[in-house]
């Protein structure tokens, strides 16, 4: 049981970071909201790194929780440098994109982070092409294919742009890191 917590405490120290955030949130009348990302504004520019950590409520906080365990585990048995590295390069890229480009509104959540594993797991199977990555790229697709529904602009309170952005930095978070990999001796 402890070598399963070390192994998957990178996991739990960033769900244990949201539900601390949503908590706080929770009693602040979820008014920290207004330190997520709103696209192309000096204030904004804050939510980049918080943004995954704030959520609009409770169920919201819930709905992208068992993803981030699932899609996050996966993400993770590549090692937990890559795990946080991974994350980190998610978490900006795509805060750097929904800032750029997306809606004037206020995108907070860690479905961008999400997508983004999505992305990875997609991303290494068709880079590196091994058999695990593409049995890893399978599972995915069975369990979370259905996702891809949500880089549309379907509901105007979600941030498809979140997702969308999120999914294309998980791709390129995997592509730099194959080209950083290669150019390594070794």
């Amino acid at each position: 049981m402890q070598l399963l917590k070390e192994k998957f405490q990178p996991i739990i120290i960033l769900v244990t970071a949201i539900w601390i955030v949503e908590i706080v949130n929770f009693f602040l009348g979820h008014s920290l909201t207004s330190w997520g990302i709103l696209p192309r504004s000096l204030g904004g520019l804050i939510g980049i790194p918080l943004a995954p950590f704030i959520h609009a409520g409770f169920w919201h906080a819930v709905s992208n929780t068992v993803p981030i365990i699932i899609l996050g585990g996966l993400t993770l048995a590549a090692g937990g440098k890559r795990f946080w590295a991974t994350t980190a390069g998610i978490i900006l890229l795509t805060g750097i994109l929904v800032w750029l480009f997306a809606r004037d509104a206020y995108h907070v959540g860690a479905s961008g982070l999400v997508f983004g594993y999505f992305g990875v797991l997609m991303g290494r199977a068709f880079i590196k092409r091994n058999i695990v990555s593409v049995i890893v790229a399978v599972v995915t697709v069975t369990l979370y294919g259905g996702i891809l529904w949500g880089v549309l602009p379907i509901r105007s309170f979600v941030s498809f742009e979140s997702h969308l952005f999120g999914l294309i930095a998980g791709v390129v978070v995997v592509w730099f890191d194959n080209k950083i990999g290669k150019a390594q001796p070794g």
